[in-house]
């Protein structure tokens, strides 16, 4: 199917030249299997939904917070209840973008029966967690009195909260049009409506969206591209070749090994700060990494040093946690001065195959079958086909990789029915929590259905003080919890290698994973 998929794209990459009377084409390698700003969790999703629509406030470029719908709003003196006043905007077939748009979006994400993926993220409104657990009843602190004014009010003060109203789940969606097909109006351009500043034209699944400038969007007259492609090119390889050729304009991703060439000579090649770790689920549920004797040693014996100075060969960093870098809390980044948990960036086979012995595997005797699964992804299987050796290296043991399109491989992993999953995590949020709150029992991308009491009531100390020191430090308890039980496999943080065109002015891409194309203008 993969290849199939690479051969129409690389084909359709043929039709004409980039730069077409203001168009432009942008590669994405991965397809998401649904474009609900409410409902999904997927990062894949985020390129479509980010530049279609818009929630109350956006980041800009800098990283700071400026209004998107809401062009005013104020924090009450406890922190707890916020209220903000929409600016006179458009869906992209013309009718008014209310408050109540908002009330519908977010209750909806609190209705079970929807399947949001993150409906935790709301538990912060008062009553909110109430009303999810009693099947989608109960009053939640969310109103609007009136279309341009939308209020609500908080269980206790988040610091970090105009930043979670920049991720899409915050965003608004139609009640008319999601309830005339809550299955499908995310799939077709008529049904799609959208209220951000470009709206989708085509959906050519397996190939291509193709967007064009939504004339209704407040800020039209500022948005200069009259039409956008998203091109699905799975191969990193053949979209270099198109991006090299003057096919296509930008590529999300481009091959390990042409980075040093590309930063030497391409005036086209970025690398973007990435918010992200990418790390494996272990199964504590199946055997053998129910014991945490196996989980450990699996993951003291591969090498991350070599993973990426000699797999990646890229500039990301050894992880041996699940908070990357980068992210400051008290004046501090949150990995300085973390525990390694007995882990390191390179490989500890000695003590590895020690624990695996006192497992009851010396030298890798009797381990039993284990499949690591993974998405169809030429980069990820190279990755996981370097720690395969690794494990066999220093544990003598064979562990099978399995890998499946993401639309077969995902539902099948949300179901925690396998041994080892690959998988990963980017900021949703530019915040520890982000990646905490994954590991809660009630989060849906818990998908190694981890429990632990001792890390939920960390987190709530994290969540419920005004002291950012002790919030930090609960936090860096909490991943201690985690890390400790080594339910994950961390490999690395992640960056963002890409290409764009120098002649496209205004692009940018966030570290939370999304390219913005609101600004672009394309230099004659």
């Amino acid at each position: 199917m993969r290849n199939l998929l690479i051969s129409a794209a690389a084909a359709a990459l043929m039709a004409g030249p980039a730069f077409a009377d203001g168009d432009l084409t942008y590669v994405v390698n991965n397809e998401s299997a649904t474009y609900d700003p409410g409902l999904t969790s997927e990062t894949f999703a985020a390129p479509i939904i980010g530049n279609t629509f818009e929630g109350l406030v956006r980041f800009t470029e800098a990283g700071e917070i400026e209004g998107a719908m809401a062009d005013d709003w104020s924090v009450s003196d406890d922190g707890l209840t916020y209220t903000f006043t929409l600016r006179d905007a458009n869906w992209s077939d013309g009718q008014a973008v209310t408050a109540q748009d908002f009330v519908y979006a977010w209750m909806r994400v609190l209705d079970p029966a929807a399947g949001a993926k993150n409906p935790a993220m709301f538990y912060l409104i008062e009553g909110a967690e109430e009303h999810y657990a009693n099947g989608g009843t109960g009053d939640v602190a969310i109103s609007a009195p009136d279309d341009k004014t939308l209020t609500f009010t908080l269980k206790n003060r988040i610091p970090y909260m105009m930043q979670l109203l920049t991720y899409t789940n915050w965003f608004p969606v139609r009640q008319d049009v999601v309830e005339a097909d809550p299955e499908g109006w995310t799939r077709t351009p008529e049904t799609f409506i959208s209220n951000g500043p470009f709206k989708v034209s085509e959906f050519n699944f397996g190939e291509s969206v193709i967007f064009v400038k939504n004339d209704e969007y407040y800020g039209a007259d500022d948005v200069s591209l009259d039409t956008l492609t998203f091109r699905l090119i799975p191969d990193q390889a053949t979209a270099l070749t198109a991006m090299e050729s003057g096919q296509v304009d930008g590529v999300e991703a481009v091959p390990a090994p042409e980075i040093p060439r590309l930063m030497a000579e391409s005036d086209a090649f970025m690398i973007v700060p990435a918010l992200g770790t990418t790390y494996a689920f272990f199964n504590p549920a199946q055997s053998p990494l129910d014991d945490v004797r196996v989980r450990q040693a699996l993951s003291m014996a591969i090498d991350r040093q070599d993973i990426v100075d000699f797999v990646l060969q890229s500039a990301d960093r050894p992880a041996i946690g699940v908070v990357p870098f980068g992210l400051t809390l008290n004046g501090e980044d949150f990995r300085d001065g973390v525990d390694a948990y007995g882990l390191d960036a390179q490989a500890q086979p000695e003590a590895a195959a020690a624990l695996l012995a006192e497992a009851g595997y010396p030298n890798g005797e009797g381990f039993p079958e284990t499949v690591f699964v993974t998405y169809t992804s030429p980069p990820i299987e190279k990755l996981l086909e370097a720690i395969q050796q690794m494990w066999k290296q220093n544990l003598n043991i064979d562990v099978q990789i399995r890998a499946t399109e993401w639309q077969v491989y995902y539902p099948e992993v949300q179901q925690v029915e396998y041994q080892i999953a690959q998988m990963g995590w980017g900021a949703d949020y530019p915040h520890p929590m982000t990646f905490l709150d994954v590991f809660l029992p009630d989060s849906p991308n818990n998908l190694a259905a981890w429990q632990s009491e001792e890390f939920a009531a960390t987190l709530d100390v994290a969540k419920s003080t005004a002291d950012e020191a002790e919030s930090l430090a609960a936090m860096r308890d909490a991943e201690g919890i985690l890390m400790n039980d080594h339910v994950i496999l961390p490999m690395y943080h992640r960056y963002n290698y890409m290409m764009m065109s120098p002649d496209v002015e205004g692009f940018w891409r966030s570290s939370l994973n999304v390219p913005y194309f609101r600004d672009v203008t394309i230099s004659e």
